[in-house]
């Protein structure tokens, strides 16, 4: 679905993506795990059209589309759900999901889609009518995913999912990102919580000061000593 090869991306002079390559097959969890600083979320913001790579390929379902226009990007089925939440404050909840579906036209599918964000996430629901910015952490993050998939993507993009949150409330944001790719959404997650990444997803990429050092199968990796001692706490 997702076949990134070679990527190079820079922030003015600094070299933050080095010769990157990435697989990501439909209807798999594929996580980039690292440090703080190791090109991640610069990876993320590149797929989605925020950031330029300056060599190299992204394709997406056989269509290249490296440098092209982030509104272009969310149009072709790729949606992200930026590090930090970023809701917007002043607008209710249900203000923000519209504004996730709004490339769609289709009243009855937008509709349908609010029901199934709001059946997900019921807390929503309670306050649909309440201000993003007065949510809690845990409730923005479920909000910025609600939003992301107003847009139906076929891929999502999560970055840093668990970031602020007290640990119960990680364990309930990572089993919806399962259930979210059990019903046929792929998902590719950056994530600084390699346990919890290494333990839904199918497949993992190690990134250190941006290259890549290790990939392969989650459950292998999460079993290597080099992982565990690196990233899973010995």
């Amino acid at each position: 679905m997702l076949n990134i090869e070679n990527i190079n991306v820079y922030y003015g002079a600094i070299h933050a993506i080095k010769d990157i390559s990435i697989n990501v097959t439909e209807g798999e969890i594929v996580t980039l795990i690292g440090a703080n600083g190791a090109g991640k979320s610069t990876t993320l913001r590149t797929i989605s059209g925020l950031l330029k790579p300056k060599s190299g390929k992204i394709d997406f379902e056989g269509q290249n589309i490296a440098g092209i226009p982030a509104q272009a990007i969310v149009k072709q089925g790729i949606s992200q759900v930026p590090e930090g939440r970023r809701v917007f404050a002043n607008m209710t909840v249900l203000e923000n999901l519209e504004l996730g579906a709004y490339i769609r036209k289709d009243k009855a599918g937008i509709k349908e889609d609010l029901n199934s964000v709001f059946e997900r996430f019921p807390r929503l629901l309670e306050r649909k009518v309440q201000l993003a910015g007065t949510l809690s952490g845990g409730e923005q993050q479920m909000l910025a995913m609600g939003r992301a998939l107003m847009s139906r993507p076929r891929l999502l993009l999560l970055d840093e999912p668990s970031m602020g949150l007290a640990p119960l409330l990680v364990k309930e944001i990572f089993s919806i990102v399962k259930e979210i790719n059990q019903t046929g959404t792929t998902v590719l997650l950056v994530e600084q919580n390699a346990n919890m990444a290494l333990s839904i997803a199918h497949k993992a990429y190690v990134l250190e000061t941006g290259r890549i050092t290790l990939s392969g199968d989650a459950k292998k990796l999460a079993a290597s000593e080099e992982v565990r001692k690196a990233y899973l706490g010995g």
